[in-house]
């Protein structure tokens, strides 16, 4: 199965760091982000991405164009222009990098990714978030559902969109970004038929909104609830604690 990335927003709220570069290439322990939801999926086999990109999308192309060089160790001989290669810390992924739009919604970058994805099922996540997951045991549990869409469900202190769930799963309501506390929230972390393209009708459409009110309205999205860690990066203060947990050898996501 693909995997597709969204990385293409301004990422506003950490206006510290994304004036310069990309939301997703805000750095945890000396690597972007993205490199650390990469890492995740790849632990569980996953290694071929579509990465959606838009603001500032030539830092993430430069990213992975030089990846070898920026992850290894070199010698440059400047008498000859040569670089030689000391070792090896190359990852097994195949990166396909799209340029989905600068003002595109969440749901027309999935929508302009269509023709690479084929007829196939695949992964979607936010490259902002990061989560101790189960990946293929999301997996089995949405073929078991049959529906079209499962997400991760989450219930942090609460701040996101507030999942009303069915006792088999099936999602019935989606309010996003309530007053309320403690309910389910969507985590992101999809699992996605080919039937999802048909629900996001263009370029302003928020993923989170019109297509997946459509989707509910047809009993068509899966709940995978998940009591371990997940956590976005909105701002510089989530940064700061998403290093801290780094730093310490203590980061939950770290699976590899």
């Amino acid at each position: 199965m693909k995997v597709v990335i969204l990385a293409g927003g301004l990422g506003t709220r950490l206006s510290e760091a994304t004036s310069i570069i990309p939301k997703p290439m805000v750095e945890i322990g000396g690597k972007p982000i993205l490199w650390h939801i990469m890492k995740i999926y790849g632990s569980y086999g996953f290694n071929d991405f579509i990465i959606c990109c838009g603001y500032k999308q030539y830092v993430i192309k430069e990213y992975f164009a030089n990846y070898f060089r920026h992850n290894c160790d070199m010698t440059v001989n400047l008498a000859d222009n040569s670089v030689q290669i000391l070792d090896n810390h190359s990852e097994q992924w195949k990166v396909t990098m799209i340029d989905t739009g600068m003002n595109t919604l969440t749901g027309g970058r999935v929508k302009r990714i269509q023709k690479y994805t084929g007829n196939e099922s695949f992964l979607l996540t936010y490259g902002d978030g990061l989560s101790d997951i189960n990946i293929l045991k999301s997996i089995e549990e949405h073929k078991k559902s049959g529906k079209t869409l499962s997400l991760l469900a989450y219930q942090p202190s609460g701040r996101l969109g507030v999942l009303e769930i069915e006792n088999d799963g099936t999602v019935c309501s989606f309010l996003e970004k309530p007053k309320e506390s403690g309910s389910w929230i969507n985590g992101g972390f999809f699992v996605c038929e080919p039937e999802l393209f048909d629900y996001i009708k263009g370029d302003n459409e928020m993923l989170e909104y019109e297509p997946m009110q459509r989707i509910i309205q047809k009993k068509q999205l899966h709940a995978y609830k998940h009591n371990g860690f997940w956590k976005p990066m909105d701002t510089l203060r989530d940064n700061n604690e998403l290093n801290e947990l780094w730093n310490s050898g203590k980061a939950p996501w770290k699976i590899w």
